[in-house]
């Protein structure tokens, strides 16, 4: 598998970046980013984070000044191509570099930031996003504006950028950062792990996680392992699948995440091939209220450990974003159903994947429960405020249980397969999709006329009949 594919020129011109309305203050529109070096020191004892933020970019328009998100952390030296600003300013979550020299539209630039202090979330109307110190380490939630809790950025989600994230920590933790590590050295009581990312990757989608962590492969998911059942001639290599957890929680961990190798190829069916090189499960000693998708890396809490459906759609849903959100990851908050009402759907077809309900029991069950609450939700436009409604997860599922119904399974999946492969490590949009639909799927109605009611009205449309495959 490539790790230097890169988004298309088709793509990268239809998501041209737009400021963000549902976080207004996050992201510039005046450059754009290819690479992040973080050079950071964490000390866990006193929750300090030190690091050298080392940014590569593209002027879009001719720059007197460079607007940063960095939220909580303090820069003390701030250079621009090596030279000294004249001078710097933080408010409200931005850091302002007001420039010596302006630097020249369509010119590349280097932005070097050294900072500190100590971390922490930062609180909105979703909750606590960021940086958070657990009972015996560090856990990131980025999504959808906790980036710059812990790095200077760009933070808007069609940033996509290459990383080296370098992590110097105390000895017996282990910091998981996405992509693949490629250092690790010892020095007395601190150790430093480096990692590279070379797929593009949106800033809420960096993460590390840092704790007592041992690492081991899920069995049967090491490189060269045969699947589940054997190998025929011919069978795909399975994708190393990894577990990051405390010593005295592997049994669980194993028991819990016992599907997961099915579950992985139940989704490459479905979807393609899998976008990344490897997958790591983050396993925290601490309770959490939701999991989290990073690129490459799900994390779940202790208690996600549990036996049952909702744990386990929890884990088929974390590893669908893999698919959708990490690899083909929305240009605008707006248009949030493609990311979870697509994980929302893989849950359904776990379930029958797995012998449980199937995807249609699933959708009807759903469409019910959303028929007894009050329509007041457009979810192809939710609002910053209910962007994270679980009708938008729900109402999104069913929007693509409609699409299956009306066009046969063996046309639906065709379908999600090539939008997968054509906007691989790419920024999607909904009239990206709207028109990928119309070019794949026979349905009786253009995809817009099919789509619309059930993304931008608020009542809620009856499923279709099933067409014959």
């Amino acid at each position: 598998m490539s790790h230097t594919q890169q988004t298309d020129t088709s793509t990268a011109a239809e998501a041209s970046f737009i400021p963000d309305a549902y976080v207004p203050r996050s992201g510039s529109a005046d450059y754009r980013v290819t690479h992040y070096d973080l050079d950071l020191d964490c000390k866990l004892g006193g929750n300090r984070l030190d690091g050298r933020a080392t940014i590569t970019a593209v002027a879009l328009v001719e720059l007197h000044r460079i607007s940063l998100d960095l939220s909580g952390l303090r820069a003390s030296r701030c250079q621009v191509n090596g030279a000294k600003v004249a001078r710097s300013t933080q408010k409200a979550g931005k850091l302002e570099l007001h420039l010596v020299t302006p630097v020249p539209a369509g010119e590349q630039f280097t932005v070097e930031i050294r900072y500190g202090g100590v971390p922490n979330v930062r609180d909105g109307i979703w909750g606590e996003v960021g940086w958070e110190e657990l009972t015996d380490g560090v856990l990131v939630a980025g999504q959808p504006n906790g980036a710059p809790t812990w790095f200077p950025c760009n933070d808007h989600p069609s940033q996509k950028a290459s990383y080296r994230i370098s992590v110097n920590t105390d000895a017996g933790y282990r910091p998981v950062c996405n992509g693949k590590l490629v250092d690790r050295q010892r020095r007395s009581s601190r150790e430093r792990w480096t990692y590279e990312v070379n797929e593009p990757m949106a800033t809420y989608l960096a993460t590390m996680q840092i704790g007592r962590y041992e690492l081991r492969s899920l069995a049967g998911t090491e490189a060269g392992a045969a699947p589940l059942g054997g190998r025929h001639a011919g069978a795909p290599v399975p994708v190393p699948q990894l577990v990051a957890s405390n010593t005295s929680q592997l049994r669980r961990v194993s028991s819990a995440l016992a599907d997961q190798p099915r579950m992985m190829e139940t989704f490459i069916e479905a979807f393609g091939p899998y976008p990344f090189e490897d997958y790591t499960v983050v396993v925290t000693e601490d309770d959490l209220e939701i999991p989290l998708e990073a690129h490459g890396i799900s994390i779940l809490g202790n208690n996600h450990l549990l036996p049952g459906w909702e744990q386990q759609r929890l884990i088929a849903h974390e590893l669908s974003h893999q698919w959708f959100g990490n690899s083909l990851t929305v240009g605008s908050w707006e248009d949030i159903w493609l990311h979870e009402g697509f994980a929302c759907y893989a849950e359904w077809i776990w379930s029958e994947a797995s012998g449980g309900p199937s995807a249609d029991s699933r959708a009807r069950d759903a469409w019910a429960m959303i028929e007894s609450l009050e329509q007041d939700i457009a979810i192809g436009a939710p609002g910053p405020k209910d962007m994270f409604d679980d009708r938008v997860y729900k109402r999104g599922a069913l929007t693509l249980h409609a699409l299956r119904l009306a066009s046969g399974d063996r046309a639906f999946f065709a379908m999600l397969r090539a939008w997968t492969g054509a906007r691989r490590h790419g920024t999607v949009t909904y009239r990206l999709f709207r028109d990928h639909v119309d070019a794949h799927l026979p349905t009786a109605l253009s995809a817009e006329a099919f789509l619309e009611p059930w993304l931008f009205e608020k009542a809620l449309p009856a499923l279709p009949a099933p067409a014959a495959n």
